[in-house]
């Protein structure tokens, strides 16, 4: 298992491996729970309490643009640790540098874009 793929081919076998196992344990869950299914096990619940109207309800695309919003920017958020560990690095100051304030630019652009497109207004 030397060589270019012999990696990949550890990888593969770990990853089969995992899968396996993940799979023997829901199929051992499966043989083993109690399955007795009645009417009242199958009817839906709010929280132990009978349901009230329909299932169906409104929600407004902004809390997902929130939402979004906030993944993209505390990804970002996460790159600038690296970063702070190669600035230190001799040799890489003035570079790396540079090169995170055009990353924050970019951020800072993605921010007045949804700013100036009045997403981030909480009404």
């Amino acid at each position: 298992m030397s060589g270019y793929f012999g990696s990949y081919v550890l990888v593969a076998a770990l990853l089969a491996i995992g899968v396996a196992i993940v799979a023997g344990a829901l199929f051992a869950n499966r043989l083993l729970r109690p399955t007795r299914p009645t009417a009242e096990k199958l009817s839906t619940y709010e929280c132990g309490v009978d349901p009230v109207g329909e299932g169906w309800a409104q929600s407004q695309i902004r809390y997902y643009v929130f939402t979004y919003l906030y993944v993209v920017f505390a990804v970002d958020a996460v790159f600038l640790f690296p970063w702070a560990t190669v600035f230190a690095a001799p040799g890489y100051g003035m570079t790396t540098l540079v090169e995170m304030f055009v990353f924050l630019a970019f951020i800072a652009i993605g921010i007045l874009y949804a700013w100036r497109k009045k997403v981030l207004t909480w009404t």
